[in-house]
């Protein structure tokens, strides 16, 4: 492959930071990468550095002749005063661009409910995203260096942009370098990776998770070679104090141990005692929301639309619920709603007397009080031991577990950065025992490491737990159940994101999904599609042998999984090869889904 841009032998230093020492990197035609690393390791860095952006302090950075490189920073160049039309297609003629179904599939994919005429100043912060990602995307680039491009986007957005860089190219051409904490984005999107720490950048092979398997596996080998080094400076200790030993050697860390090194890994969270422990300090009710229908009044005193409508929701002790919804869905009214700080307009909202809300707002107003004050000093206002995952710890440990040095603790809030504050605000929530915890993306400003350790934390949290988050990961993770605000409404989604997903995206895709959520009604239910009893149990046969079919399929995709930790993770062929397998047997499940859909509609009527 072509190589479009590289580094040689780069180095860089801020006034009280190495940031990239003696890199050398290229980048080639068809190249896909994913950059990440901890936070102010150098990733924003890196790609300026590569666009030309920022010069280094030694060595250099080359570009093919001609080469047309695209930037999207985490700060947007946008000027306010300017209309949306204009930032995104400039002075180009609305023939040119109109007619061009490139562009009009972005602006519809991603800008299609901004106002053409509407001022970027007066976005919100998450339209302004768009429109600076949509201006971007009409281009023609050779390479794309995207930083965070999935901040402000909600899950639909990030599901049309994941798809829109992966056919963007032709395969073999183009090449795309992207930042970002989103895993899912990641896996979906990269066929490299490039992990950025203490000055360097290691490469890796795969999307994301063949990046997690190979890092295990490298941090394996390290402590290996560590362990062996031990060995070796004992055994030479034991010569020079009682003469020499008979010699030994260690058996090589083989490369099946990786299959055991998922193996061994218990589940993520024991279900049945967490629920045992949510019902001892719940009780049986938790919070019901019966026929709810909410809003808020609009300016001159009269009622506007309600945003709820005829939402029921019974959230038991131990629920792990993942709330689904684009921006403006009406995801924050229904916390509200659930916390009893908005009074609904009609039905009824019943929160258990036991009930102790913790609450992680985006805006971090659980800080606010304590800017002024140190970490240390605001830990001292909790107990000195708490019980996690069964054993006894202190406040200080589990700051240390979220990131936090010891030196850092005498910090004030105020001087923290905004990843540091989340995960602070994090912890305090915790650390006030709640019983029903609602996070509202938490996720913001964490790295991918960063992220993981807060999955873990939560994993063995013994309580309700209520996740708003447009991280696909996050949601998939730590919930057990999805549900999504369509029109006002709320609906359960047994499929989880990838049926949200479908649903929102076409009116087709949104039919089927209801007939889906109508089959159990169906059951029931009188004909009224004007069917033959013959016909429906015809249909039904039909959906019963596709329904065991799917399930045969599933069952073979999980072998073929299981089989993937079985390969030497160094062996990408193979590994690639397995994959093909995989996704042609998740494409043969997506065609029997489909038909078990269309035959639902049948009965539907």
């Amino acid at each position: 492959m072509a190589i479009l841009l590289g580094s040689d032998r780069v180095h860089l230093e801020f006034p009280t930071k190495l940031v990239l020492d003696d890199v050398t990197l290229g980048v080639a035609e068809g190249d896909r990468i994913g950059i990440v690393g901890v936070n102010g390791d150098g990733k924003s860095t890196l790609l300026s550095v590569l666009a030309g952006v920022l010069q280094p302090d030694d060595g250099r950075v080359t570009h093919r002749r001609d080469l047309h490189v695209g930037v999207l920073g985490q700060r947007d160049a946008l000027e306010d005063d300017s209309t949306v039309q204009h930032a995104v297609v400039g002075d180009l003629p609305g023939y040119e661009w109109a007619a061009n179904p490139t562009i009009r599939e972005i602006l519809d994919g991603l800008i299609a409910d901004v106002p053409w005429e509407a001022r970027v100043g007066e976005l919100s912060g998450g339209q302004r995203r768009r429109v600076d990602l949509a201006r971007l995307l009409i281009g023609t680039w050779d390479v794309l260096m995207l930083d965070e491009p999935t901040n402000h986007l909600d899950m639909r957005a990030i599901n049309w942009l994941a798809r829109h860089l992966k056919t963007r190219w032709q395969s073999g051409s183009g090449a795309l370098l992207v930042v970002t904490h989103d895993r899912w984005f990641l896996d979906e999107v990269c066929t490299s990776m490039w992990e950025v720490h203490d000055g360097r950048v290691d490469p890796f092979e795969g999307g994301y998770s063949a990046y997690i398997l190979q890092r295990v596996e490298r941090d394996r080998q390290a402590r290996v070679t560590e362990e062996r080094r031990r060995n070796m400076a004992r055994k030479e200790l034991a010569w020079l104090s009682r003469g020499a030993q008979a010699r030994s050697t260690k058996p090589k860390f083989r490369v099946d141990a990786a299959r055991d090194l998922i193996a061994d890994v218990p589940p993520l969270r024991d279900e049945l005692e967490l629920k045992r422990l949510a019902v001892a300090r719940l009780g049986k009710k938790v919070i019901d929301l019966l026929d709810v229908t909410a809003g808020y009044g609009a300016s001159d005193g009269a009622e506007s639309a309600p945003v709820l409508t005829d939402v029921t929701w019974l959230i038991g002790p131990g629920d792990r619920f993942g709330l689904l919804g684009a921006n403006g869905t009406g995801k924050t009214t229904l916390l509200q709603v659930i916390q009893g700080k908005l009074e609904p307009r009609a039905g009824r909202v019943k929160i258990g007397s036991t009930v102790h809300f913790g609450i992680l707002s985006q805006q971090l107003d659980e800080l606010a009080p304590h800017e002024g004050e140190t970490i240390r000093e605001v830990l001292g206002g909790f107990k000195r031991v708490y019980v996690v995952d069964g054993k006894e710890t202190s406040p200080e440990k589990l700051c240390e577990r979220l990131g936090f040095t010891t030196q850092q603790l005498m910090s004030r809030i105020g001087d923290l950065s905004g990843g540091q504050k989340r995960r602070l605000s994090l912890l305090l929530t915790i650390l006030a025992e709640p019983n029903v915890l609602i996070l509202d993306e938490p996720g913001n400003d964490l790295d991918t490491d960063m992220l993981a350790v807060v999955e873990d934390l939560l994993d063995g949290w013994p309580g309700t737990l209520i996740l708003v988050t447009h991280d696909r990961f996050l949601m998939e993770r730590v919930t057990d159940h999805q549900y999504a605000l369509i029109d006002g409404h709320l609906r359960h989604m047994p499929g989880g994101v990838d049926e949200y997903l479908h649903m929102v995206g076409d009116g087709v895709g949104a039919a089927r999904a209801s007939a889906a959520h109508s089959r159990a009604d169906a059951e029931t239910s009188p004909a009224t599609s004007g069917l033959t009893n013959a016909d429906r149990q015809r249909l039904k046969r039909e959906a019963a042998s596709l329904e065991r079919k799917m399930q045969t399929r599933r069952e073979a995709v999980e072998s073929l999984r299981e089989g993937m930790v079985q390969i030497d993770p160094t062996d990408y062929q193979a590994l690639e090869e397995q994959q093909a397998k995989i996704d042609e047997a998740l494409g043969v499940i997506d065609e029997l889904e489909t038909a078990w859909l269309e035959v639902s509609e049948q009965l539907e009527g």
